[in-house]
């Protein structure tokens, strides 16, 4: 059994509008490798603010990837956010 956490709320649940949504994904703190964004599934401006996310996220030089391209089974540590760190 796997349980994941998400590092970067995309805070879509506040409906605060597209552009906010894009913001708080493309600069929160924790994006970076290995993020998990969390976004929900009845949020209101996600599939507006969606291309210019992922479009974003690739600009910054990240892949978006399947979620169990992010689980290490050997040869890792946790580190102190809870991330899977290859050693």
């Amino acid at each position: 059994m796997f349980y994941f956490i998400w590092y970067s709320d995309s805070l879509d649940w506040k409906e605060y509008g597209a552009e906010q949504e894009i913001n708080q994904v493309l600069n929160h703190k924790h994006l970076g490798n290995g993020s998990i964004i969390l976004f929900h599934n009845d949020a209101k401006y996600t599939p507006e603010a969606l291309g210019t996310i992922i479009k974003g996220i690739k600009e910054k030089g990240f892949e978006i990837v399947p979620i169990i391209d992010l689980i290490h089974k050997d040869n890792y540590y946790m580190d102190h956010e809870g991330r899977q760190i290859l050693k």
